[in-house]
């Protein structure tokens, strides 16, 4: 396993510690989120976070001012746990949560992350600072992002909430205004002819970047007006990469500010995929088991027997497991090359599974039992 790839039990623990932070909003900027890089001397933190205690002591209104010394105080005397840098780094979170003001109920967070943290961060805000973590948790999946009108297209692929560009083009697509002596239907002919050979420019470009890459989840197309729907709509993108669009979305711009843009309103469409490829999973376990029930199996001595033998394509468990369970299935998992899926309970099909027994497999053939 690289050292970058999270495991089941890693992905699962840092998503609902993630989930944890994201709860607190603070009323002022008094929410501290630090970030200490792997490496990173431990001694160096501590004096900075005692700088900015002094220079809170400035803070005009007097809720914040306390809030913010004191959640500076409670870090540093949470920091005194660790007599070095964790050997990934650390993130550490302080602040009062309390939901009415006027009261105090400080909490400090901490975590080594999985991957090691390349970052120095310290912030005070409405809230704590989390996406370097869920970088970490998205890293692992890549998604495809296209934007295009009449001018121009872009091709570029999202890891996390990195835009990496890969392509771009110019159409020949002539403007609205006809040259004198051009008839209205050649013109439009023109225009026509011009678009066809752009969209086939465009598709070519996204089955030479996306085809073969098996990170892939899905691809986002988006743009101003109704071309991004012609070029998905006509005959021009693979069935295999048309297949893997899972959103269109209306846009302002082109270019890089139009990838931007495209990420911006795709939050909604990124945070319901791993939702969405849990439920398709689950859902293919309870065709299988009712049309082919040699091919999975449930129960937690069950399906671990199955591991043991090398016969699991893809074990299934409940986040509603143990860490001793969950860590005990992914390593006899990984011996034998069977995947690890983490099953929320956000799903019906992932309450069925908890009350199934919590594990469930798809198996690599058919077994008679």
């Amino acid at each position: 396993m690289s050292e970058d790839k999270l495991t089941a039990k890693q992905r699962f623990k840092l998503k609902h510690f993630i989930k944890e932070l994201e709860q607190p909003r603070g009323r002022h900027t008094e929410l501290i989120s630090v970030y200490i890089p792997a490496g990173y001397d431990m001694n160096k933190i501590t004096n900075h976070l005692f700088q900015e205690q002094g220079t809170a002591s400035n803070i005009k209104s007097k809720a914040t001012k306390d809030n913010v010394i004191t959640g500076l105080e409670k870090m540093m005397q949470h920091l005194k746990l660790y007599s070095k840098t964790p050997k990934n780094g650390l993130a550490v979170f302080s602040g009062n949560v309390s939901e009415r003001e006027g009261q105090q109920d400080f909490k400090v967070w901490s975590i080594e992350p999985p991957v090691p943290l390349k970052q120095r961060l310290y912030r005070c805000d409405k809230e704590f600072v989390v996406e370097p973590l869920r970088e970490q948790i998205d890293d692992v999946n890549a998604y495809g992002l296209v934007v295009l009108d009449k001018r121009e297209g872009n091709v570029a692929l999202l890891k996390g909430k990195t835009i990496i560009p890969l392509k771009k083009a110019q159409s020949a697509v002539p403007g609205k205004t006809r040259a004198g002596g051009q008839s209205s239907k050649r013109f439009e002919r023109l225009r026509e002819g011009a678009a066809k050979e752009f969209f086939k420019k465009m598709a070519d470009m996204m089955k030479e970047e996306f085809l073969m890459n098996q990170e892939l989840k899905g691809i986002i197309v988006g743009g101003p007006g109704h071309t991004k729907n012609e070029f998905v709509d006509g005959n021009y993108i693979t069935d295999q990469l048309k297949q893997k669009i899972i959103a269109l979305k209306d846009l302002s711009y082109t270019g890089e500010f139009g990838l931007q843009e495209l990420l911006d309103k795709s939050d909604d469409v990124l945070s319901e995929e791993e939702v969405i490829e849990e439920k398709k999973l689950m859902q293919k376990f309870f065709n299988l088991l009712a049309k082919q029930p040699g091919m999975v199996n449930y129960g937690l001595e069950q399906v671990m027997d199955d591991i043991k033998m090398g016969v699991v394509e893809i074990v299934m468990l409940s986040e509603e497991l143990d860490d001793n369970t969950i860590a005990e299935f992914e390593k006899e998992a990984e011996k034998l090359g069977s995947e690890v899926m983490m099953i929320s309970t956000d799903t019906r099909e992932g309450v069925q599974l908890r009350d199934l027994g919590k594990v469930a497999a798809i198996l690599r053939y058919e077994v008679q039992r």
